[in-house]
């Protein structure tokens, strides 16, 4: 990460500025939700959104380094633990996703756009981001070719990227559309980090399920590389 960081950077840069541009400052420059500018709805949600994808972008190195470098060959002869191989692994991720959250929150500090950024908040992007790099670590080590690891981004990853209470509030969907969304990871973590964001109480049960879940994620994970070694 430290040799490709230029790079790194102006990747992860992209996508949060294409965003702030059509959305934030296009198409809802004159919009409020909840009293608030939409570009302060917007920008918790890009955080979440961005930490998730990053997070599970994990899964494109561990491909790379599976198929084509044989690293995970080598670390199956190598007297390193399923547990160890699989928290590198996730942390890498984290730390992808903290730096593209950096760089959103750099953006947001030129647009002269100001948030609260407690624990509550970074404990929202570290719980999000360690779910779904445990997911990637997941999905790379079950499943077998490339093709397969872009069907899961394109039909999982990228419609809970729109849908998770990112882009808009999840109360504005039907009743029925509302309990489907709500059982997304990315709309706790939305939620979670917004609250933060804002300075409000946070909803503790948003924190306890994101938690939860990072605990299940582990495990998934610790078991897809068991499996993947035997």
């Amino acid at each position: 990460m430290w040799h490709r960081l230029p790079r790194m950077v102006l990747s992860f840069s992209v996508s949060p500025v294409l965003y702030l541009v059509a959305f934030g400052l296009g198409l809802g420059k004159h919009i409020t939700i909840h009293g608030r500018p939409y570009l302060e709805f917007l920008i918790p949600g890009l955080v979440a959104a961005s930490s998730m994808m990053q997070g599970f972008g994990i899964n494109v190195e561990i491909n790379v380094a599976r198929f084509y470098m044989r690293v995970f060959e080598e670390i199956q002869a190598a007297p390193v633990s399923n547990l160890a191989y699989v928290l590198g692994e996730i942390l890498a991720g984290v730390s992808r996703a903290f730096l593209s959250v950096s760089i959103i929150l750099f953006i947001t500090a030129l647009a002269r756009v100001s948030f609260s950024y407690g624990p509550a908040f970074w404990a929202g992007v570290f719980l999000n981001s360690f779910i779904f790099a445990a997911l990637g670590v997941t999905s790379a080590m079950l499943i077998k070719s490339h093709a397969d690891q872009a069907l899961v981004s394109n039909f999982i990853i990228t419609p809970m990227a729109f849908l998770g209470g990112t882009f808009f509030p999840v109360g504005n969907m039907p009743g029925p559309v509302q309990i489907i969304l709500k059982t997304l990871p990315l709309t706790h973590a939305s939620r979670l980090i917004r609250q933060a964001a804002y300075g409000q109480k946070i909803l503790w049960n948003d924190l306890g399920i994101l938690v939860a879940l990072a605990g299940a994620s582990l495990l998934l994970a610790y078991w897809s590389v068991d499996k993947a070694r035997d």
